[in-house]
């Protein structure tokens, strides 16, 4: 996946620009912390006494004084990008732990960084989080130790993307929804369906817009679970070889109608500006960022439901400042500060508390960030792998073979 999440964050500060609800910038007070913070040494399990899974951290130690991340531009501000936009100083001034972070542009070079063991976390998204398990690059993380995980929602635990074998491997930081948007004053009438963007006789065909990545496949498979159930697709991203074909197949019959893919947040609002591009696919901040500057779009989520995004904080299983790393992983899912992440950034939170502190007191709501029945329509994003998960057995077309195939369809 390329440039996603910094097109989401440059698109989330142009909308708090234009909407003035920049959210102003704010850590986590002390008791944010973990009370037990700095009691005992860090030890970490080797073996699995009590149950408890092997690399797992048993008990939190002082602060090593650092912590080396792997973020999305925009997941942790200093105030160096914006005075106003600061979340992390009071972080390293309770905890001692100075941030460091490395900005990934793609899943797939933080996947690649995190495998030279030179840092000690990363705000994984699903398409590259199971990656990171399998491999054996991230470590199970003990909850029991991250103080305001209690207060993550419950939409938010124990998924796919960040739960193998009842095995907890993160912290979820926030969340969204890939949205249908659409040009108000030329399509009508209103859409409520993923159709309009697969229909090959589309009366708006040259000006249809799709997701640049391998992962839209799976938009193909939510539109197929709903319109061919006879393929037997439970989750869009475990795919045997014929629904897989039948995806691609449909994707295929799309191309003929794209006007242009998109990636990049500032090509898509100038092609919805200009009305090059009157249909597609689109995340709530770019259309917050449109309706701001007066361009006549609403944006649905459709009958059939949509992928999405949940992105986790995940810690090395060769981190060096395990200690610091836990408390970075409370500090960004406490009230305060999730709250001013996930507002700068543009997305839901994942921690309930955050919606009191939100400057713009409608983001919750604009985000349906405590709507679990909005969410259950979301199908987030995870990596696609030959094992299905189910009695198929290791049928099932993984990622490497989704992106063959997208660059075949791409032509």
């Amino acid at each position: 996946m390329s440039k996603r999440k910094v097109g989401r964050w440059a698109a989330a500060l142009l909308a708090t620009a234009v909407l003035s609800v920049m959210a102003a910038g704010c850590g986590g007070d002390d008791d944010e912390e973990p009370a037990g913070a700095g009691t005992t040494a860090a030890e970490t399990s080797e073996g699995m006494p009590g149950g408890m899974p092997e690399g797992m951290l048993e008990s939190l130690g002082e602060g090593e004084g650092e912590v080396n991340l792997i973020a999305w531009a925009g997941y942790v501000e200093d105030g160096s990008t914006d005075p106003k936009v600061d979340w992390v100083s009071d972080f390293e001034k309770q905890t001692g732990c100075q941030v460091n972070v490395k900005t990934g542009n793609t899943s797939d070079e933080m996947v690649t960084l995190m495998r030279t063991g030179q840092y000690d976390g990363v705000s994984a998204s699903g398409d590259a989080s199971l990656r990171l398990v399998a491999a054996g690059d991230v470590a199970p993380v003990n909850t029991d130790l991250i103080e305001n995980y209690a207060g993550v929602f419950e939409g938010l635990k124990n998924q796919p993307h960040n739960t193998v074998d009842d095995i907890n491997y993160g912290v979820p930081h926030g969340r969204g929804a890939n949205l249908l948007q659409y040009r108000t004053d030329v399509v009508k009438p209103a859409p409520d369906s993923w159709s309009v963007v697969w229909d090959e006789g589309s009366p708006y065909k040259g000006k249809v817009t799709a997701y640049d990545s391998p992962i839209y496949i799976a938009d193909a498979a939510v539109y197929l679970m709903a319109t061919q159930p006879d393929l037997g697709i439970e989750d869009p991203y475990e795919l045997d070889e014929k629904q897989f074909a039948a995806a691609v197949d449909l994707l295929k019959k799309q191309r003929t109608i794209i006007g242009e893919y998109w990636s990049d947040y500032t090509k898509q609002i100038a092609a919805f500006t200009g009305g090059e591009s009157v249909v597609g696919t689109t995340w709530q901040v770019i259309t917050n960022v449109l309706e701001g500057e007066k361009v006549p779009v609403a944006s649905v989520l459709p009958k059939e439901g949509s992928t999405g995004w949940s992105d986790t904080w995940m810690i090395s299983s060769k981190a060096k400042n395990p200690n610091c790393m836990y408390l970075w992983m409370n500090h960004i899912i406490s009230p305060k500060a999730n709250a001013a992440a996930t507002e700068y950034f543009g997305e839901a939170p994942s921690s309930k508390e955050a919606c009191g502190f939100t400057a713009n007191k409608d983001h919750c709501t604009i985000f349906h960030a405590d709507d679990e029945e909005y969410f259950d329509r979301i199908y987030y994003w995870k990596t696609p792998q030959a094992d299905c998960g189910d009695d198929r057995g290791k049928v099932c077309k993984d990622y490497s073979e989704w992106t063959q195939a997208w660059t075949e369809i791409k032509g």
